[in-house]
């Protein structure tokens, strides 16, 4: 089993930025892929970027350039540098980890937290 514990988020102002950030905690050694991501009112939740336990990063094309995900493998964590934000990206974003194991991949989340980004 994996815990995911995120914190960050809240309220910003457009233009603004905001670091989320989330601890993995449990069997952590076998997570390969972390990432973040988010679902806004009405719609489905939707990919904003992952990263490889080897540091290999994917990204929504809506947040590339703007967004950036890092990782630390030793404590566990995983970030998600956001900058230049807009009211779209207005929404609860959630920590994924996927642990493989047995042959067999399983998918953790956090409780998730809100962003919101005003106009």
């Amino acid at each position: 089993q994996v815990q995911l514990v995120e914190s960050g988020g809240g309220l910003v102002q457009a233009g603004g930025s905001l670091r989320l950030s989330c601890a993995a905690s449990g069997s952590t050694s076998s997570i390969t892929v972390m990432g973040w991501y988010r679902q806004a009112p009405g719609k489905q939740r939707e990919l904003v970027a992952t990263i490889t336990n080897i540091g290999s990063t994917n990204y929504a094309d809506s947040v590339k350039g703007r967004f950036t995900i890092s990782r630390d493998n030793a404590k566990n964590t995983v970030s998600l540098q956001m900058n230049s934000l807009k009211p779209e990206d207005t929404a609860v974003y959630s920590c994924n980890a996927r642990r493989r194991w047995l042959a067999f991949d399983y998918d953790y989340w956090g409780q998730g937290t809100q962003v919101t980004v005003s106009s």
